[in-house]
């Protein structure tokens, strides 16, 4: 009964940036699992199991990414911290453990076959989708979007 006498709270509208960060992060999820399918044509391709890890990751990353439009701040810290963050690191550390110890990217370019650059581009499309999405999510109408009380919850 009480419940009819209290005004109804509208949810916030999701802002643009942070309808544009959601896609680039979904974007990301969709490199990297068209990245671990190109693996399946390597010499050494992963296994049932890494796949199956993988897969669970992005999934996880998928619903948390989707978790944003709540508006909850906890949400946007987890994926910030969690995707951006760590995931970005899982991105790059393998580069740049092989450029730190002399590798050069010129000469792996050239030996480089079909499947390895397209894992190339696909990884490097990843990191930009993340960088965007980074970006956009902390785009000033985005944190007005999470500090406002009338958001969804």
């Amino acid at each position: 009964m009480t419940d009819r006498l209290r005004p109804a709270r509208r949810p916030a509208l999701i802002p643009d940036p942070l309808r544009w960060s959601i896609t680039a992060w979904l974007a990301a999820v969709a490199f990297g699992a068209a990245e671990a399918v190109v693996r399946l044509a390597l010499p050494d391709p992963p296994t049932v199991g890494e796949l199956a890890t993988r897969a669970g990751i992005y999934a996880v990353v998928a619903a948390s990414v989707l978790a944003l439009a709540s508006g909850r701040p906890a949400v946007r810290v987890a994926v910030a911290v969690m995707v951006g963050g760590i995931g970005t690191l899982s991105l790059i550390a393998e580069p740049a453990a092989w450029w730190a110890v002399g590798g050069s990217p010129g000469t792996f370019l050239a030996a480089a076959d079909g499947a390895t650059l397209l894992i190339v581009g696909l990884r490097a499309a990843h990191l930009l989708a993340v960088i965007v999405a980074m970006a956009a999510m902390f785009h000033p109408r985005v944190n007005a979007f999470f500090r406002s009380p009338a958001r969804a919850t």
